[in-house]
């Protein structure tokens, strides 16, 4: 089969590849999958309307992923939070995907959800920060969700050092009912947020983040950090306590960093979804193996299915890289996930055709169109509309 693609002619694509996924969660890893939410196509979701969600197909994106034995990480940078997805709709996603959770299993296990300050966006003190934080940290708990307790522009901007991260964070460990996962968003997934934690100086900031951590540890379930520098990750992992995970955010470094320790919270498992699990299932079988020659042969396994995962996941989230959204959901939509490749916000203009023609391009080299069919045609629909 072959697609007349901009910029590479006349492209065949590869073997269709099937993954051999039995469903069950990892063993080796506690992984999470940060899930994009369905925009309803025919809603208003024009720049700075309030979002209109496909909820149907919404929800049944997050079956998707449960079923391949992953966990899902809602309501974050990912499901377009500061981007298009207000808290009413935000208020709603938690609630859907929580209740829909417990058919599979407890929600606080399967489903976490980002708390931050966006209701609030005039917040200009640290009590007014903090009293946002607080109502959607209890929404997410009455919700019988997870916590993951995002990076605040509110309190990027607000903050005039370290103690006053201290300040906030430490009352809202005082709200959660169980351990939390913090969240470190760096600014080239919104540049909002440089300087967080106190410094613009990442290991200055880092010292005030392992301060925050070693005084709670009790209440921090782990660490997501989404700063694509592998040494600073690995740095970072050995410093925390002992029984706090760093799940990895580096959605450039992700195969290495998972194999050498890292948990996982990503982007990118939203569109690779099968062959991560089947890489999980080939660590967790080299983990489990009885022999230094099974190991290696399993981790071999696990570096020849994510290695050229590396190559789409760096395409979709190149600078700017806040718009990687606009890959992820265009991913969904080329494998039949939702009927219309359109975003909240208007977010679906965010690239450009000939970045969505290379991301087709690694997502078949990938092995992750699931009806390679089904992808061209849409592919030529999209081509089509834009006058090719």
């Amino acid at each position: 089969m072959r697609i007349d693609l901009p910029g590479f002619g006349s492209y065949p694509l590869r073997a269709p590849v099937t993954w051999p996924v039995d469903g069950r969660p990892a063993t080796s890893r506690v992984v999470y999958a940060a899930a994009h939410v369905v925009a309803d196509p025919l809603g208003d979701n024009t720049p700075g309307s309030p979002a209109a969600v496909d909820w149907d197909a919404t929800l049944r994106f997050r079956r998707h992923l449960w079923s391949l034995g992953l966990r899902v990480a809602d309501a974050m940078d990912t499901a377009q939070r500061n981007m298009g997805l207000d808290w009413a709709a935000t208020k709603e996603l938690v609630r859907r995907v929580a209740a829909e959770a417990r058919s599979y299993g407890d929600p606080a296990t399967l489903v976490s959800c980002g708390a931050g300050t966006d209701q609030a966006p005039q917040a200009d003190d640290l009590d007014a920060i903090t009293a946002a934080y607080t109502e959607q940290i209890e929404t997410v708990q009455s919700a019988g969700a997870g916590v993951i307790v995002m990076a605040s522009r509110q309190l990027a901007r607000v903050a005039t050092g370290p103690k006053d991260y201290h300040q906030v964070y430490g009352k809202l460990f005082g709200v959660a009912e169980r351990p939390v996962i913090l969240h470190w968003l760096g600014e080239m997934f919104d540049p909002n947020l440089a300087g967080y934690w106190g410094s613009r100086d990442v290991a200055a900031a880092t010292d005030s983040f392992l301060e925050l951590v070693h005084a709670h540890a009790a209440s921090v379930d782990g660490v997501k950090v989404s700063l694509l520098d592998e040494q600073h990750e690995v740095g970072l992992r050995a410093a925390l306590p002992e029984g706090v995970r760093l799940y990895t955010g580096d959605d450039f470094n992700y195969p290495s960093l998972i194999r050498s320790g890292s948990h996982a919270l990503l982007g990118i498992f939203d569109a690779i979804a099968p062959a991560a699990a089947a890489a999980l299932q080939a660590l967790d079988a080299a983990e489990a193996a009885g022999t230094d020659a099974d190991r290696e042969r399993l981790l071999a396994r696990y570096d020849e299915i994510l290695a050229p995962t590396v190559a789409l996941s760096r395409k979709i989230f190149e600078t700017p890289t806040y718009h990687y959204k606009t890959g992820i959901v265009f991913l969904a939509w080329l494998n039949g996930h939702q009927d219309a490749f359109a975003m909240v916000n208007g977010a679906q203009s965010a690239r450009s055709l000939p970045h969505l023609a290379e991301v087709f391009r690694l997502a078949d080299q990938a092995g992750l169109l699931a009806d390679q069919e089904l992808a061209v045609r849409r592919m030529k629909a999209l081509l089509a509309v834009n006058g090719l």
